[in-house]
């Protein structure tokens, strides 16, 4: 996923992006990263994964990925298992599913070693300075207060992503920024692209629009 701009849909656990309806929002994702030319990943639920692998050929990353070998560990996600259903990378430490410091640096080098693509969540500018140390292949930077509001951080705190480009690309300069919380128009994403990130991680702006494929179109039609 080296070209950018970058459009990553987070489905989290909306009724409209779980099941039937994730592999046809899946459908509407792929039509509209090629009918745009504008690269775009999905972010299905664990239990969505497998299914929607096999219907579409965009990149497909899991929501979580827990610092866990194999063996006993009920109701956790194994970094094998994500491997071995095909998927393309993970979202890791999202605002939702907070991990610590040293199990971030655990799955973020368990990536490295199953070859797949790194997304991690961050909070704010400080964080996102310690986050880079860690070496992912993206940082998504996003404000938990403003998840879901409506209110993208592009505009509701520009600041922060101004100033969380510029303390990753300190550390290393080959960490992609994405930008999220509150996307959910084509003002939107271009305001965070003129701010120095090279897509968004969005969610909610998206899934519960009355037709969201052309909510996406919309989303890239200003780039």
């Amino acid at each position: 996923m080296s070209k950018t701009p970058i459009i990553i849909l987070n489905y989290k656990t909306y009724t409209e992006s779980t099941g039937k309806n994730a592999v046809q929002l899946s459908r509407y994702v792929q039509e509209a990263s090629e009918e745009s030319g504008v690269n775009m990943a999905i972010a299905p639920q664990a239990v969505d994964l497998y299914p929607i692998i096999n219907e579409v050929d965009i990149p497909v990353y899991s929501q979580h990925m827990d610092a866990i070998t194999p063996g006993g560990h009920t109701g956790s996600t194994l970094p094998e298992a994500i491997k071995e259903a095909g998927v393309n990378g993970t979202l890791i430490n999202h605002s939702e599913q907070r991990l610590t410091l040293a199990d971030i640096d655990a799955v973020v080098e368990k990536t490295k070693e199953l070859e797949l693509t790194s997304v991690l969540c961050t909070n704010n500018v400080k964080t996102s300075a310690a986050a880079a140390s860690f070496n992912p292949d993206y940082i998504a930077i996003e404000p938990p207060e403003l998840i879901g509001t409506g209110i993208p951080v592009s505009q509701a705190n520009p600041e922060i992503v101004e100033n969380t480009v510029e303390e990753i690309h300190k550390i290393n300069k080959d960490v992609i920024v994405l930008c999220g919380a509150g996307i959910s128009t084509g003002e939107d994403l271009k305001a965070a692209l003129e701010l120095g990130s090279q897509g968004v991680l969005l969610a909610s702006g998206i899934i519960k629009a009355d037709d969201q494929k052309q909510a996406l179109l919309d989303l890239v039609s200003l780039i």
